[in-house]
């Protein structure tokens, strides 16, 4: 299964979008389903329902730096060149869908306040683009991975 394909059906599981993406990718990172759900948790709706940077964004920029990431703070050439990666990731996202923020992706859509997430049944899914954003952050960085 292919890893857009993955994250799609992984956040039709009820995992949010940063999750969906994130453990998509478990055969790269080799990280396992539970540390991988664990550390992508907060970055749900827009880092936890503040509707901030976009969840599939969040879980795909954690694929760049598990899989290309930098680890020694005294080395900017791989800081500049992972957030050379990092902006490009973010341009091919805006370029696809006009933005890389949440809220800014949800126009349109009814988001209730506050901090509980929405029940996910069929309307819910119906009026998200969530879906097609976690395929197209993971297409994406398959794509980046070719490269």
């Amino acid at each position: 299964m292919e890893h857009a394909e993955k994250a799609k059906q992984l956040f039709m599981e009820g995992y949010n979008c940063a999750q969906a993406v994130l453990m998509a990718f478990e055969d790269v990172t080799g990280l396992d389903r539970e540390t991988a759900a664990k550390l992508a948790s907060s970055f749900g709706g827009g880092m936890g329902r503040m509707r901030e940077v976009c969840g599939a964004v969040s879980g795909a920029l954690m694929v760049l730096g598990l899989v290309e990431g930098y680890e020694d703070p005294k080395d900017p050439e791989a800081k500049k060149k992972h957030y050379e990666r990092v902006q490009d990731f973010a341009a091919r996202f805006r370029e696809e869908n006009g933005s890389i923020i949440c809220r800014e992706l949800l126009t349109g859509v009814s988001v209730k306040p506050g901090n509980a997430p929405e029940e996910r049944t069929d309307s819910y899914y119906k009026k998200r683009p969530c879906p097609e954003l976690v395929a197209l952050a993971a297409g994406i960085v398959d794509r980046m991975f070719e490269h």
